[in-house]
Parts: structure tokens; sequence; C-alpha cells
């Protein structure tokens, strides 16, 4: 089964983007998963196709209009699609690994890619949008949002990752950041590889990774800390 998403906004031409090449790309030409774009002023009407007006009570900037964005998400996931509707907006709940393996277990995704100061909030309820965010700053528009949750989706799908087992070590994934990795040359510039990644001894090795990813962890992201000990002890 492949992997669709849905796009939604006003700039189809930065898509695939990146997701184009490297992986992502190698996955697209093997049909893992698709895309489909869908230009928001494709459905505004009268003369100028106008997509956004300004906000109801004042205030700088424009807003995105219910009844076009509305259109445009009936056209790309009609009522029978399972799909989740995504609407990329920097007070979403924060993107973690979790909810991205959510996402890769399922058939795909849509994507609104938010723009200019929002959305009208009557679209985000009748269309039944989930808010997401991928960290506590502002872009532009939701669009390089989209490509880093889809680029972050895509490498999960089965068939994707070379070896599926390197991605069981990443940051995130058991409430932990990822330990220091070594390669050649052996010396680099007076500063040798830890002994202890030379020694054969894989057990030793498992140790020495885990405490690095707790000190690492502990100093730099506490609160995933905190959750990798709650989990531990239940």
């Amino acid at each position: 089964m492949t992997f669709r998403a849905s796009i939604i906004t006003l700039y189809p031409d930065m898509f695939p983007g990146p997701l184009g090449l490297s992986l992502a790309g190698r996955a697209m030409v093997k049909e893992i998963w698709s895309y489909d774009t869908h230009q928001i002023r494709d459905f505004a009407s009268g003369k100028h196709a106008n997509v956004d007006d300004t906000p109801s009570g004042g205030g700088a900037g424009m807003v995105l209009r219910a009844d076009v964005l509305a259109s445009a998400i009936d056209h790309a996931s009609p009522k029978e699609d399972a799909r989740p509707r995504l609407l990329m907006s920097p007070r979403g709940k924060p993107l973690t690994q979790q909810y991205v393996h959510e996402l890769a277990n399922g058939k795909g995704v849509t994507i609104v890619c938010g723009r200019f100061e929002g959305v009208d909030e009557r679209v985000i309820e009748a269309r039944n949008l989930i808010e997401v965010s991928v960290g506590d700053f502002v872009l532009s528009g939701g669009e390089v949002a989209a490509l880093a949750l889809l680029d972050a989706i895509v490498r999960l799908l089965p068939g994707v990752m070379g070896n599926q087992v390197s991605g069981e070590y990443e940051s995130f994934e058991n409430n932990l950041l990822e330990h220091p990795h070594f390669t050649r040359p052996q010396n680099f510039e007076g500063i040798e590889i830890p002994e202890i990644l030379t020694s054969g001894n894989h057990g030793a090795i498992d140790q020495w990774r885990l405490q690095k990813s707790l000190e690492l962890t502990k100093k730099r992201r506490p609160d995933l800390l905190a959750r990798y000990n709650a989990k531990k002890d239940c």
C-alpha cells in the first residue's frame, strides 16, 4: 500500500523539494509513498480570486478565508477519506516521534499549509483539522513545516531505511538523545576514538552508549530524561 500525502498550499512548487532526493526520493520512485498538491487559489471566486481577508475585530495581517480553504480541503480530502487532516501551525501540539510513528502507520495524511496571520477558526473546527507545530518558532508558512513532517514520516515507512534497526537507537525513539558517533580516522587532530568503541566488546559498547545518551539528555533535555525515567519505572 502506498502512503499518500495530499498537500493544500498556496505554493505547490515548493513540493517535493528535498523530498525528491535521498531516502524520500528513492522511496517515491519505488512507490512506497506519493504526494499530490492542491492550490488554494484554485478554489477562490471573483475577479481577483482572493484567498484571504482582514481579521474580524481588526489587527495586523490577513487571514485565510474559511469558504475558500474548506473547498480546497473537501476536494483534496472528501468525506470518505479516513486520512487525518493536519494544519501546520505554531499554536499546534508539538510534533513528537511518537506521533510521527502513528502517522506512518496509517494510509496517509492531508496537510494544510497555513499562511498569513492564520486560518479562520471556523474551518479548523468544521473540517476537524489537527493543528501540529514543529517547534516554538514562527515560519513564513506551513510548507517548510510540512516538508519536515513528511520527511520524518517517510523514513519510517517499511522499505525506506536500509537498516531498520538503525532507527531504533535514534534520538527521541526511547526518550533519550542519541549517543555520540565516531568513525575513521582513528586520530583526528590529536583526539582518539574512545577505546571502548574499538574493543569488540559489544555488551560494554552498548553500556557506554546508553551512559552517554543519559548524560547528553540530562544536560540538554531534562524534560526527556524525566519521561524516560517515568516510563522505565512503570
